[in-house]
């Protein structure tokens, strides 16, 4: 009798220990598949993201418009806050929580902003509350972008992050100026675009896409991103150079071939094909390129800071050689272009609107600077 007592105990333990393991399961396959989901979005890809979930489609991909939080957290507290808020489909209502391959302590949370779909009400309210309830948290978010923009509004929340965690109530939403892909005129960016990206046309999609990245994140996060080596993001890269016949070397290359992939996913479908598209010059020297170049400098052109465009103007011209900006401006290298930016910013209030003054390199920075710089002197 007892024997067969200790045999049903020890039955039901395997029951147990076998539930675990396949409930241990089936959150690893969740996670990867969120994780892959994510990295469609973020390659601008929202069909492949759609097709890579199976069964209803999550809300969030339903959605028209999306905003990324992004949370500063402990690593170990990732692990607990995607499971506490996993439904049973795996995804978290109208929103991922998606672990940062490149920054450990952070979770990237796009949301839903459709009201109907109770996704920016419920969700970010959530993540503002951990912030609240947790001093060692923090939390940026991006302004709205389209589902296909993923990677612009991740830009801006990493930018919005760094402020929060610099601010008193740790929290801070992006509130920047419209960006260059927002104003430019539709029809005429778009022929541009597809015009500058025709021969991209002849190479793997897989490249595209791992391009896409490499032009706005360093090479060593594409790779921990993609779950890739860094010697494969080098090859995707170099075919995408020898079909392009640039050298994405060069920062201004790289800026001009990010425009074009942004463009594309703000405005896809095909170009207007009315007329001969326009060259970069001419769609720089618009009306709404201009005025967005003369905002966007504004700032460097007044108070004590009322000659730090030419500082910024060197570096662009340089291809960001810092030593070379230097030296065109007669300064040392420890006083030269990116050391002043940094000095003479810090004196400047904080705001999530900064745009050289980070301690870490916000996405695009490098772009916008180019483009305005560009825009201002084909004026």
């Amino acid at each position: 009798m007892l024997a067969s007592h200790a045999g049903g105990l020890l039955e039901l333990l395997d029951r147990a220990g076998e539930a675990d393991e396949n409930a241990r399961g089936y959150e690893a396959k969740s996670r990867q598949l969120r994780f892959a989901v994510l990295t469609a979005l973020m390659s601008g890809d929202v069909t492949l993201a759609r097709r890579m979930t199976t069964g209803d489609v999550p809300p969030l991909l339903g959605a028209e418009r999306v905003r990324v939080h992004l949370l500063h957290c402990t690593p170990a507290d990732r692990d607990r806050l995607a499971r506490t808020y996993l439904d049973p489909s795996g995804y978290h209502g109208a929103a991922l929580m998606v672990h940062c391959p490149a920054f450990k302590e952070h979770l990237i949370c796009p949301i839903a902003e459709d009201v109907e779909s109770g996704g920016r009400l419920r969700q970010g309210e959530v993540l503002r509350r951990l912030v609240r309830d947790n001093p060692g948290y923090a939390l940026g978010v991006s302004r709205p972008h389209p589902l296909a923009a993923m990677g612009e509004a991740y830009g801006e929340a990493l930018h919005a992050l760094t402020v929060a965690r610099n601010s008193p109530d740790r929290l801070a939403v992006y509130r920047g100026r419209p960006s260059l892909v927002q104003v430019l005129p539709r029809r005429a960016a778009a022929a541009w675009a597809s015009a500058f990206l025709e021969p991209l046309g002849a190479v793997p999609k897989p490249t595209v896409d791992v391009t896409r990245l490499a032009v706005t994140f360093p090479r060593a996060a594409v790779a921990r991103l993609l779950h890739i080596s860094r010697t494969t993001v080098a090859a995707h890269c170099r075919r995408a150079e020898e079909a392009l016949g640039m050298n994405l070397g060069d920062v201004r290359t790289r800026a001009a071939l990010d425009l074009a992939l942004s463009l594309t996913a703000v405005h896809p479908g095909p170009a207007d094909d009315r007329g001969p598209a326009p060259t970069l010059p001419e769609l720089l020297r618009t009306a709404p390129a201009v005025t967005w170049a003369e905002s966007f400098m504004g700032p460097l052109h007044t108070g004590r800071n009322g000659d730090l465009h030419r500082t910024v103007e060197a570096w662009v011209d340089t291809g960001a050689d810092a030593r070379a900006a230097a030296a065109r401006l007669g300064l040392s290298r420890e006083h030269g272009p990116v050391p002043a930016a940094r000095r003479r910013a810090a004196a400047q209030p904080r705001s999530a609107d900064d745009r050289f003054g980070d301690p870490r390199p916000r996405p695009r920075a490098g772009r916008d600077g180019w483009a305005a710089c560009t825009a201002r002197r084909r004026n």
